[in-house]
């Protein structure tokens, strides 16, 4: 470039700034690369399950319990089904038989919980989750109880023979117990049918 020549210089110093500008807006590009924020994944709840929903509003009004405390209860049923694979609306069933959804309740003979367990006779299977205090764990009850019933049936070779032994009515030829179970897992399957045509009515 010849400083003596007005052409030369100008071109000059436009080829400065071209450059300056250059190096400016390749160092905002990366300040700002490095400073954004990452952006935080967007989580999607899960759609509510009307069948659930359905259970614990019928059983909360039925039993006058609080809806958090039957679906605790309702979701421990699903647990111990998924673990044992049981018809979840049976354990239900057995639980609303056996003690009407209280998980304090106690009978005279020593039954405990939700599925009115008898700790002394079930050692081995409470043992698993801390011993026998481990009966009034809403979920630990549904979960041995299940298992129970799912060895009865197991040896009995029936459900509804495994039902009468679970109460301790195997003795009984009329299957007294089985069928008011199964009368009551009927009702609970009426109740999951109905919310899920509701839901269909809805949306139509």
């Amino acid at each position: 470039m010849d400083p003596t020549d007005p052409n030369s210089l100008a071109g000059g110093l436009i080829a400065c700034a071209v450059a300056v500008g250059a190096l400016f807006a390749l160092s905002t590009a990366r300040a700002l690369s490095a400073e954004a924020p990452a952006v935080a994944a967007i989580e999607i709840a899960p759609a509510p399950d009307p069948r659930r929903a359905a259970l614990v509003e019928y059983l909360a009004d039925r039993y006058r319990r609080t809806a958090d405390e039957i679906e605790a209860i309702v979701d421990g049923a699903r647990a111990a089904g998924e673990a044992t694979d049981v018809d979840p609306l049976l354990i239900l069933a057995v639980m609303v038989v056996e003690s009407s959804l209280n998980p304090a309740a106690r009978s005279a003979f020593g039954a405990r919980g939700l599925m009115q367990i008898v700790p002394r006779f079930h050692r081995d299977k409470l043992a698993e989750h801390g011993g026998e205090r481990a009966v009034l764990d809403p979920r630990v009850n549904a979960l041995v109880g299940t298992r129970i019933l799912k060895d009865y049936m197991h040896r009995t070779g029936s459900l509804r023979a495994g039902l009468q032994r679970y109460a301790g009515w195997q003795d009984d030829p009329e299957h007294r117990y089985a069928r008011k179970v199964l009368t009551e897992k009927q009702r609970l399957s009426g109740v999951v049918s109905r919310s899920l045509g509701d839901r269909y009515e809805k949306a139509s």
